[in-house]
């Protein structure tokens, strides 16, 4: 992933910028919105994305600083699609959503010094709207076809020293912090919202969809229509897949805030594909032994492409998404027995690995490459398709219902 994103891909305008980066720049500014950036890295984040073996990179990301206009403000967000137009559902949501979030957080700004309480429910409702209000929008929407492909979302926001955490889905982010030893340790921010937690599944039996792993894969709980065996969704909430959203799937994020302290050093955001195959602690020892911070994404997903390879030898390779933020300028991220430090690297380098075709042509060769479907893979997101009936009964209903307002 990572590839230059044109003016019009960032919402409220944008100019691409070429300044000492090169002519390979991906970085975008939005007046009043901050700098936005879709892959590489820089003294202060580390980005990439790499596709795995089902077809079409379905994960995206992106990272603004200077978000809503103030001064160190960060914002970062990870997606990962499915379905068979799970990539433009994903980076739709990448363009979008930072946008809609920024206006929000811009007006609370003044409440940041006040109860953390108060700046914290106001932050809250800021995300939640967002994120409800884009998937009513994607609902709607004539060019993309969201019945039965969606994408998961994981974003933070860094202001000042507070963070607040938005998770859509099963992506995962994680935070590297000392404990009172002082060894670096992680601590998972978010949770896994998968359609078994009970909370979730109570939701989804109270709107007659159903939950329930198959055979060949036990620990994959699944949701379902009430009276077909499909799409097997392997998440209780994301935006879009439409024909779930009568059952108890919804785009409601869970949002929750840290305050941060010296002891904090790093979040690395992540699709699946890597959560899948390495644990928390994995994950932050690779971070903290990898000798340029600048390596360090690229590090972490070929470390979660060989562990495919070895534990799961019958599975296709998932796609992985990895934005590990720093959240010190100078830092030596050491674990114990590694005398290795993080260097301050100076200026972005382009990590692409999206291809450069246009979104027009991958949505022609989706049906070829997009090839999750076909047999039994452990990471599917989704598993069946529903009948061609039932994929427009949910479009059907919600167009009655809006001709019914109307009258």
């Amino acid at each position: 992933m990572g590839g230059c994103c044109s003016k019009g891909d960032v919402r409220n305008g944008g100019v691409a910028l070429r300044e000492e980066y090169g002519d390979d720049g991906d970085f975008l500014e939005d007046e009043g919105s901050g700098s936005v950036r879709l892959g590489g890295s820089c003294k202060f984040v580390s980005m990439y994305s790499q596709q795995g073996w089902k077809g079409v990179n379905q994960d995206a990301m992106t990272i603004w600083k200077d978000f809503g206009g103030s001064k160190d403000d960060v914002f970062c967000g990870v997606f990962d699609g499915h379905g068979p137009l799970g990539h433009k559902v994903a980076h739709h949501v990448r363009d979008v959503l930072p946008s809609k979030i920024s206006p929000g957080l811009r007006s609370s700004q003044f409440l940041e010094d006040c109860d953390v309480d108060k700046w914290f429910s106001a932050s809250k409702d800021v995300f939640v709207k967002a994120f409800e209000e884009l998937d009513e929008e994607l609902a709607h929407s004539s060019s993309i076809d969201c019945i039965c492909s969606g994408t998961t979302a994981v974003s933070i926001v860094k202001q000042k020293n507070r963070l607040i955490i938005a998770n859509l889905g099963d992506s995962r982010a994680v935070l590297g912090t000392r404990d009172d030893k002082n060894q670096l340790i992680p601590v998972q921010l978010t949770v896994d919202l998968k359609p078994n937690l009970p909370s979730e599944e109570e939701r989804i039996r109270s709107c007659r969809g159903r939950v329930f792993a198959l055979e060949e894969e036990p620990d994959v709980h699944r949701l379902w229509m009430p009276d077909e065996d499909c799409p097997g969704l392997a998440m209780a909430r994301a935006f879009g897949d439409f024909c779930l959203k009568n059952f108890g799937l919804i785009s409601t994020p869970q949002v929750t805030h840290r305050e941060l302290s010296d002891k904090d050093e790093f979040v690395v955001l992540a699709t699946d594909g890597v959560w899948d195959v390495l644990s928390n602690k994995e994950v932050v020892k690779i971070v903290s032994s990898t000798s340029k911070r600048s390596d360090v994404a690229r590090r972490l997903v070929e470390r979660a492409v060989r562990a495919w390879r070895s534990k799961h030898p019958t599975s296709k390779v998932d796609d992985c998404a990895v934005i590990c933020l720093f959240l010190r300028h100078v830092s030596s991220l050491n674990v114990a027995d590694d005398n290795s430090s993080l260097s301050t690297f100076e200026s972005f380098k382009t990590a692409r690995s999206e291809p450069s075709d246009s979104e027009e042509m991958m949505t022609v060769e989706v049906k070829e490459e997009w090839s999750a479907l076909e047999g039994l893979s452990r990471a599917n997101s989704l598993l069946k398709l529903p009948r061609f009936g039932r994929v427009f009964s949910w479009k059907k209903k919600s167009t009655s219902l809006e001709e019914d307002h109307k009258e």
